[in-house]
């Protein structure tokens, strides 16, 4: 072998060697990328860019920042493919999707049967599509002669005969347990006959909805439960040991007694001369937090409950563990999903920076601000606020009570 390769091939040695003494005694470092937080969103003009450290309190200021640095058109445009939706697992069923000539009635009335869930208050005469009115209500004097029997805690009818009302079946739970008697089957889920979401306002009645300019600064995470799971209480003990937070209810409480939100925000008493309940100002003390975090009972596709809900509303940034879909149920950048983290370590330090940084913080508000609301435009269209009209139509289609067996 010529003199010359055997000097280059000493002289690649001597670099190799050299590189990988420099790299053993910490003169030279590699980069890693298990302390790099997670990329959420290649589109987020502040997140992805890094987060600077600039302690808030007034979220009013911190909105401003944002507007002078991003504004909603950058942000319609990095969420463009948002505008209106991007559904593309089958997350939700289509509000208004069949058309009239499919309906066989006019009027249909429906008579719920036993006690739900659902709120006294949906009981009306609907007007709905098509033309078509809907009578849903409690009451057999009303509706004396019923097209549909609603039932979600008791079972329906064995049989159903030509010309007596159809069996619907409610059952907004994860398990999605068909009573095996139904006709028609409502759940959380698309693939069902009719699908009801939690994002209503039928579930927020008799609240007090003050909403807080302040958030703050030292305790970041409002936490609520009072129907300890141990798998949950686990879940939310292993993030919350790593923030500050206020655990309010039964499980986990660090602050007292139930209503000790009371006395801590005295403007958010919803009657002054009524006995409180903690859900009463449920929404105007998550409002005074950063983050409020939302675990479901259960994880499954799909069922995205009240607790995601009632964070969005009350203007905080939800902490989610719940369905992996649930981006198709929100707004565009509008949920931390826990899940995505390799780490509690790793989410618990992306919700401190976070909560430092007011543009960055408040980028997870500009869907409202900006009007975009994506997938949740859907998600509202199908929920218990448009039940009545959406189950009332499945009727017609079927014929009511002339409907085969």
């Amino acid at each position: 072998m010529p003199m010359r390769h055997l000097n280059a091939m000493a002289a690649l040695l001597m670099m190799f060697f050299t590189l990988l003494i420099l790299s053993f005694t910490g003169i030279l470092e590699f980069p890693s990328a298990s302390t790099s937080l997670p990329h959420h969103d290649s589109s987020s003009s502040s997140s992805a860019a890094g987060v600077s450290s600039d302690p808030f309190g007034d979220i009013l200021v911190a909105f401003r920042k944002w507007d002078s640095q991003v504004g909603c058109a950058r942000f319609r445009e990095n969420h463009k493919g948002s505008i209106r939706g991007n559904v593309s697992s089958g997350s939700l069923q289509e509000s208004g999707g069949s058309g009239c000539g499919k309906m066989k009635m006019d009027h249909v009335r429906v008579l719920v049967k036993g006690w739900t869930w659902v709120p006294d208050n949906l009981e009306n005469l609907y007007s709905c599509r098509c033309g078509m009115t809907c009578l849903w209500t409690k009451s057999p004097v009303l509706s004396d002669s019923p097209d549909a029997l609603l039932f979600e805690t008791t079972t329906p009818p064995l049989q159903r005969r030509v010309g007596d009302p159809l069996r619907v079946y409610m059952e907004l739970e994860a398990g999605r347990k068909r009573s095996g008697r139904e006709d028609i089957f409502i759940s959380y889920h698309a693939k069902d006959d009719v699908q009801t979401t939690y994002a209503g306002a039928l579930f927020h009645n008799n609240r007090n909805y003050h909403i807080s300019a302040h958030k703050n600064n030292d305790v970041l995470v409002y936490w609520s439960s009072s129907r300890c799971l141990s798998h949950r209480d686990r879940l939310a003990k292993s993030l919350l040991d790593l923030i500050p937070h206020h655990s309010f209810g039964k499980c986990l409480n660090n602050v007292g007694g139930l209503n000790s939100a009371l006395s801590m925000y005295p403007e958010c008493v919803a009657e002054s001369n009524a006995e409180p309940k903690w859900y009463d100002h449920l929404h105007c003390a998550m409002s005074h937090y950063k983050f409020v975090l939302a675990i479901e009972n259960t994880a499954t596709e799909s069922y995205v409950t009240e607790k995601l809900f009632y964070a969005l509303d009350s203007g905080s940034v939800p902490i989610y563990f719940g369905a992996p879909n649930v981006q198709d149920f929100v707004p565009p950048h509008s949920v931390i999903d826990g899940s995505k983290f390799g780490s509690m370590k790793e989410l618990a330090a992306y919700v401190k920076r976070l909560g430092d940084d007011p543009v960055a913080y408040s980028e997870y508000h500009a869907w409202r601000r900006c009007g975009l609301v994506g997938n949740y435009g859907r998600t509202r269209a199908v929920s218990l606020d448009t039940l009545p009209c959406r189950l009332c139509e499945e009727i017609s289609r079927r014929g009511g009570k002339n409907a085969g067996v």
